[in-house]
């Protein structure tokens, strides 16, 4: 099955799987964080879905700053996780990054997210946290 990546055309459908996705941990967290916020925030970044077999299963959104690039969203659709997506996704992201001229990636996951694994499998380190978050870089080399 091939993995590929476009430009996001239909946002509302692209912020329906970031909120499915997040759904759990925003009631955990009990955070008031709703499909239209999110359709709301994703406007104002770079947004790519995630194309297996044809069908748009997740989302890529991107951030750049003076320095890097932020990984501000990656998410892949329940029933396509586990299936190496989201590590391709995640290359995807560090060569669009390297791309732009980014020096280094960041990003934030929720401790409680299985995500944290792949971060660290692809070379991410703990920058910082807080209650909720890690903060994690990988440097960026050319």
């Amino acid at each position: 099955m091939a993995i590929s990546f476009q430009p996001t055309k239909d946002f509302s459908r692209s912020a329906d799987i970031t909120f499915n996705n997040m759904r759990t941990y925003y009631e955990y967290y009990s955070v008031d964080w709703k499909q239209p916020k999110i359709l709301e925030q994703i406007f104002r970044l770079e947004n790519w879905d995630i194309i297996y077999d044809g069908k748009i299963v997740g989302a890529i959104r991107l951030q750049f700053d003076f320095d890097g690039c932020y990984l501000r969203d990656l998410q892949v659709s329940e029933e396509y996780q586990n299936q190496g997506i989201g590590a391709a996704a995640l290359q995807e992201t560090m060569r669009i990054a390297s791309r732009s001229g980014a020096s280094q990636l960041k990003l934030r996951v929720f401790k409680i997210s299985p995500a944290y694994g792949l971060y660290i499998r692809s070379g991410f380190t703990v920058s910082g946290e807080d209650e909720k978050f890690f903060n994690m870089v990988q440097q960026i080399n050319y």
